[in-house]
């Protein structure tokens, strides 16, 4: 069976875990895309040429969950040379046999304009600089800056920016539960699968 889930959303809405708890629930391959691009910025140098020689090595990094790398993805991420090298691979993964879920900014809207479920994950600005700050410290301040400045470069960008795809349902995890998101994702997936 060819399935595909999109679930896009800005950065800590809630998107990667819904993704994986998603996956691992109907049992399909999941494919964090903002990783992709995470591991472009890490890898320095010229972005289209890590873009194009991007490695299991460079996904595996133990440095890509940082606010540093997210910055960095988000910056190579508006370069339309560095999302043309990565869009076929997407693509080849979201269409295996078996399903796929994959989470991003343009899964739904540019990436996989097809796919059988669209979902997009978001929150409010401060409660998304909450749980990142939770997670990476430093100054809350700050982090929520970078938050609302990283959210207009990913939705202002010319290339492919981050919206909710016309179709896709609209998840707000900002006052949801962890189990409440992936209940919520998890039935509209249940609604879309082929019967029988």
């Amino acid at each position: 069976m060819i399935f595909t889930v999109a679930i896009d959303g800005p950065a800590a809405a809630g998107k990667g875990t819904i993704s994986r708890a998603v996956a691992e629930a109907f049992g399909f391959a999941h494919l964090d895309t903002g990783a992709l691009y995470r591991a472009v910025g890490a890898k320095g140098g010229d972005p289209v040429q890590a873009a194009q020689t991007l490695s299991p090595e460079d996904l595996a990094r133990d440095d890509l969950r940082t606010l540093e790398a997210g910055q960095a993805a988000s910056r190579v991420a508006a370069l339309p040379d560095v999302r043309a090298a990565l869009v076929d691979f997407q693509r080849r993964f979201a269409r295996r046999e078996g399903g796929a879920v994959l989470d991003g900014r343009d899964i739904g809207t540019v990436i996989c304009p097809d796919a059988e479920v669209k979902l997009f994950v978001t929150a409010s600005a401060e409660v998304r600089a909450k749980r990142r700050w939770a997670e990476l410290g430093g100054d809350y301040d700050q982090v929520l800056r970078e938050v609302i400045e990283r959210d207009m470069r990913d939705a202002g960008r010319a290339s492919a920016p981050m919206r909710a795809a016309d179709e896709a349902v609209v998840i707000d995890t900002s006052d949801l539960s962890i189990a409440e998101a992936i209940a919520a994702a998890c039935a509209e997936v249940r609604r879309a699968l082929p019967q029988g």
